[in-house]
């Protein structure tokens, strides 16, 4: 199994920041617990503070395709609509 990074982007909508913040942050100490989770840090954008980004390092993509099916998760997707203006996730395999 290969190792996987990923950078996931979310901008709230203006005024839903700091609900998306908690959403987000709520997200934080679960994830770290499930197996094949290396990393998982949530940042806030310096210049731009509706963005937050996460920083992730998973064992592998089957581990990473487990994470999206954990109800903490499951359960933001069903409250993203609402908070997120968009949202990006890039996934990326580790070369060295």
């Amino acid at each position: 199994m290969s190792e996987v990074a990923v950078v996931a982007i979310f901008v709230a909508k203006p005024g839903k920041e700091e609900e998306l913040r908690h959403v987000l942050e709520a997200n934080v100490g679960p994830t770290r617990q499930e197996p094949g989770a290396l990393q998982y840090d949530l940042h806030r954008d310096i210049k731009e503070p509706r963005r937050f980004i996460f920083v992730e390092r998973w064992e592998s993509e089957a581990a990473l395709a487990e994470h999206g099916k954990t109800p903490h998760i499951q359960a933001f997707r069903a409250k993203s609509p609402e908070l997120c203006e968009h949202g990006d996730v890039h996934v990326a395999s580790k070369l060295v």
